[in-house]
């Protein structure tokens, strides 16, 4: 099955425990298939370095470019498709969609209310981490 991860949720996945994280350790054991975007990775690059992800960071022995290499190893970096005025809400969101379609995506994986409020995007479901869990098998 294959997914793409929100920023958030890579994020979640990478520096706590819970539903992403199982979500990473599923790609790590072939079970799902990962995949992010260009855009994708400089949004995940730069949220980290938000200062309120420092502490964490530090407390998880881990920097920036550490986290980014680990999420480069277990994701495909797909070229994204070309759409627009997908999430109305938010357009920065275009990207995640952008990323499913050239996926392929079986599932888009987010916290975003934007996103989720979607609740699908042509033949791609738009679920939370714990739903994404459960239909993988892994939860």
């Amino acid at each position: 099955m294959r997914l793409v991860l929100d920023t958030n949720t890579v994020i979640s996945g990478l520096l706590w425990n819970g539903p992403p994280r199982k979500l990473l350790d599923a790609a790590i054991s072939g079970n799902v298939e990962l995949h992010t975007s260009a855009v994708l990775v400089t949004e995940l690059r730069d949220v980290l370095a938000y200062p309120r992800f420092a502490q964490r960071l530090t407390v998880s022995n881990e920097s920036v470019d550490r986290c980014v290499e680990r999420y480069l190893s277990i994701a495909a970096l797909t070229a994204s498709a070309t759409i627009d005025g997908a999430v109305i809400a938010d357009p920065d969101d275009d990207h995640v969609i952008a990323c499913a379609l050239a996926a392929q995506a079986d599932l888009i994986v987010s916290g975003d209310s934007h996103l989720l409020n979607l609740k699908h995007y042509q033949n791609i479901r738009i679920v939370k981490p714990a739903q994404a869990l459960l239909i993988v098998g892994d939860g």
